[in-house]
């Protein structure tokens, strides 16, 4: 856009809805934006900004904001006065903070990219967010996310790729719209259960992170494309094992021996237990063994079991044919049953 034309828009130009400032070496937004007060989409990306005027505040109608490739420390908090707003562009700044001011207004935001900063930190108040459907922060200092993001009902993409992660929070499992997972190049090194409770989840990357077996329900995910590469996966090598005696605490004697009774439905029992929450916290965290199918407490042995990968019809990492996924068992004596396909992990 020429000078002159761009003078006469920000002079008088109120039903202007779109405008372009890219690439014009600005240090601050020219004067008058506030005139503009139909504007809708503004892109002042590849430019030299560190702040906003408070003219920004007056775009109540805008809903796409591009601010790409600037010079930006934290989120400018003018930001929350843009109630309208839907698309917020900040990648390639120097974000390090974002003040949890901006997030109490901006109730229509959909897609927030933060790509490409230095953000070590989410601030929990992000779940204040609730109509976000894309959420990308690749490419940023992250060591890992706050459990409130995963309150977000609407998020359908979440991309982490290139941060610090090294777990994610069983509360990942109320995604329940996410569609795309994209958690590659970080330092994950299990997943959670929660994980395999996204329905709607089909495409999940978790390649070049430090996994070495997957979630024991990671078969039931329904994916279309699964990368997992350049992880320490384990291999189906058999190895020679040492027979063991169970040796079970008095505690775990006594869960399962509850459990065989609820299960059977024994009338004192199921009384005594639904007027405890102490005991129903506890029993909660009940296991069941992946051959015989009995419950069990704490006392268990950890194994493996290789899913064929290439039946599942999927996108996956070139050359991925058996996936490890965990599976848990009651005792050594169901271990050494010769009628499952489960290996030990052996500690080399």
């Amino acid at each position: 856009m020429a000078e002159g034309k761009l003078l006469r828009v920000l002079r008088g130009g109120s039903g202007t809805r779109s405008l372009s400032l890219a690439r014009r070496g600005l240090q601050h937004p020219p004067r008058g934006l506030a005139n503009l007060s139909n504007l809708e989409r503004l892109s002042l990306r590849d430019n030299q900004l560190f702040s906003l005027s408070h003219e920004m505040e007056a775009l109540s109608r805008l809903k796409v904001l591009n601010l790409g490739n600037n010079n930006f420390e934290e989120v400018p908090e003018q930001l929350k006065y843009l109630i309208s707003l839907q698309k917020l562009y900040l990648f390639g700044n120097k974000i390090t903070k974002i003040s949890p001011l901006i997030f109490d207004e901006l109730k229509n935001l959909e897609l927030l990219n933060l790509n490409k900063n230095q953000l070590n930190y989410l601030p929990p108040e992000i779940c204040r967010l609730e109509n976000l459907e894309c959420v990308s922060l690749e490419n940023n200092k992250l060591e890992k996310i706050p459990k409130e993001f995963c309150y977000l009902q609407n998020l359908h993409e979440l991309h982490l790729s290139h941060n610090f992660i090294t777990s994610l929070p069983e509360d990942i499992q109320h995604l329940k719209k996410l569609k795309i997972l994209i958690l590659s190049r970080n330092k994950i090194e299990s997943l959670p259960d929660g994980i395999c409770k996204l329905e709607s989840l089909k495409i999940l990357d978790v390649a070049g992170n430090n996994i070495q077996i997957f979630p024991i329900a990671m078969g039931y995910l329904q994916l279309e494309e699964l990368y997992c590469e350049d992880n320490p996966l384990l291999q189906k090598k058999p190895v020679s094992a040492i027979q063991e005696e169970d040796i079970l605490t008095l505690k775990e004697i006594t869960a399962r021996f509850i459990f065989t009774q609820l299960e059977n439905e024994n009338p004192l029992l199921c009384r005594a237990v639904k007027q405890n929450p102490q005991a129903q916290n506890l029993l909660s965290q009940r296991q069941e063994c992946a051959h015989c199918g009995h419950s069990f407490l704490s006392m268990w042995l950890e194994c493996v079991r290789f899913i064929d990968i290439k039946q599942k019809r999927m996108k996956t990492s070139k050359n991925l044919q058996l996936l490890p996924v965990r599976s848990l068992l009651c005792s050594y004596n169901c271990f050494y049953q010769r009628d499952h396909e489960l290996f030990g992990i052996s500690v080399l």
